[in-house]
């Protein structure tokens, strides 16, 4: 996009239109102000379009959102960023959800604005507008990358564009090995906060008192063995963004902290009585049932809603199986390249077998598969793996082998009856406890971080 792109301004004070022009006319972009809705949505009509519009929420007559609402109904494809001199989250993802590409608070910096005018003309954002982009494999860094070939993840694409800039929280929902973490690290790439920190923490990984020292650091003295301060990852992410993973499995008490986090940017290290602020863009991730997990009182109902200013449904692989070919080819490169090795060309029969397969697992499963495809070499042990259901990770699913079919040497077939053991075992034992991790583990007298493997491995969930 040149920066001779032209740039309506919608706002009833001609200061603010004077304070605007200048402020554009410095960069060369072209520029136009109008002082009402009603002139906004017949400007737009007249050519040439404009490239982007900067509108005020506040306005008399027709308002900011009813405008914004009339603006996307006669040009579906306008970019406009909203401009308030209210801090309200509510009001940005109204916006957002009106077709509004980012939210602005006045009064703003000119880095802030121009940051934002940037990503709305740029060609990814503009190809994004048009329900696709340039590449349906986007690299995200750390040999991480989000595809989008289903109409579902190209709107989750789309949703990740639109809510980047707009500092609200993000409630990631997916069964578990969708890709809730690719999709938080599309989100941080797209977003302002991209050249400060990314941080991820596992809630269910460490009991609660680990946690919260992990979350928010502690002082000296806090507990034995806190022997020198050390700030927590809320510290070490400021002006960043955090995820928090598997947030349904934060011990109700530390919620209650992370409420206050989330309300007023402030908390305290353990072992202090000062509060730390810091500006911090949570984004969260769970594959529970989030109503069952309320009721059962595993999650605040006050914490939900203040994460739920806007969620995405990740669907399963089995739902958009016409990105596993891209999928594979990815994960060929990324994992040829960690364990220097060749690349293996997977062939058509093998693509269909994964095209045909469950998934159970989704994603990480198919990574898991890909790894041991490259490891070994051979597709015909793979591929007999996959149909017998034997191979690591993948569960039994297809039933004994047919007739006239191998039934695979008496070490695979050991294996496969194993891990079905084991899957079955874990599964009932998690339907016992209500699903309770912790509670599991103790029942089958293994450690949390080993049930916790199992249920990777196996892609065990709850359905």
């Amino acid at each position: 996009m040149s920066l001779a792109a032209n740039i309506l301004v919608v706002d009833d004070e001609p200061s603010m239109q004077r304070y605007l022009r200048t402020l554009l006319e410095i960069d060369s972009y072209q520029v136009e102000t109008v002082s009402s809705g009603a002139d906004a949505m017949e400007r737009v009509q007249k050519s040439p379009i404009p490239d982007l519009v900067l509108l005020d929420l506040l306005m008399p007559q027709l308002d900011g959102m009813q405008t914004l609402q009339r603006l996307r109904e006669i040009r579906p494809g306008l970019k406009v960023i909203m401009l308030t001199c209210s801090n309200d989250a509510r009001k940005a993802v109204q916006a957002m959800r009106l077709g509004a590409q980012d939210y602005l608070t006045k009064p703003f910096h000119k880095a802030e604005l121009d940051t934002a005018i940037r990503h709305c003309l740029s060609r990814k954002a503009v190809a994004a507008e048009a329900g696709g982009f340039d590449s349906k494999v986007e690299d995200l860094n750390d040999d991480s990358f989000f595809v989008a070939a289903s109409p579902a993840m190209m709107r989750i694409r789309a949703q990740a564009a639109q809510v980047a800039n707009i500092n609200v929280p993000v409630l990631m929902l997916g069964e578990s090995g969708v890709g809730k973490e690719v999709v938080a690290r599309l989100i941080y790439k797209l977003s302002a906060r991209s050249v400060r920190p990314f941080l991820k923490v596992n809630c269910a990984a460490l009991p609660g008192e680990l946690l919260e020292s992990e979350l928010f650091g502690y002082e000296p003295g806090a507990f034995t063995g806190a022997n020198k301060a050390k700030p927590g990852k809320f510290e070490q992410a400021d002006k960043g963004t955090i995820m928090l993973d598997e947030i349904a499995e934060m011990p109700v008490g530390l919620q209650a902290k992370l409420l206050h986090v989330l309300q007023d940017q402030e908390f305290s290290r353990l072992g202090s009585r000062s509060t730390i602020k810091v500006d911090v863009r949570i984004l969260a991730a769970t594959n529970v049932d989030i109503q069952q997990a309320i009721e059962a009182k595993k999650l605040r109902e006050d914490l939900y809603y203040r994460l739920n200013a806007f969620t995405i449904q990740i669907p399963p692989l089995r739902e958009r199986k016409e990105e596993i070919p891209m999928l594979v080819k990815q994960f060929m490169a990324v994992w040829a390249d960690r364990y220097a090795l060749n690349p293996v060309a997977p062939s058509k029969a093998f693509l269909d077998a994964c095209a045909q397969h469950h998934w159970p697992g989704n994603v990480r499963e198919l990574e898991n598969f890909v790894k041991r495809f490259l490891i070994l070499g051979d597709e015909s042990v793979v591929l007999g793996e996959l149909r017998s259901n034997a191979g690591p990770g993948i569960r039994r699913d297809m039933g004994a082998p047919r007739a006239g079919e191998a039934s695979g040497d008496l070490k695979s077939i050991v294996r496969g009856l194993k891990g079905e053991a084991e899957m079955e075992a874990i599964s009932r034992a998690l339907e016992q406890t209500n699903w309770s991790r912790k509670e599991a583990a103790k029942l089958l007298n293994i450690s949390y971080k080993a049930l916790l493997y199992k249920v990777r491995q196996y892609g065990i969930d709850r359905k």
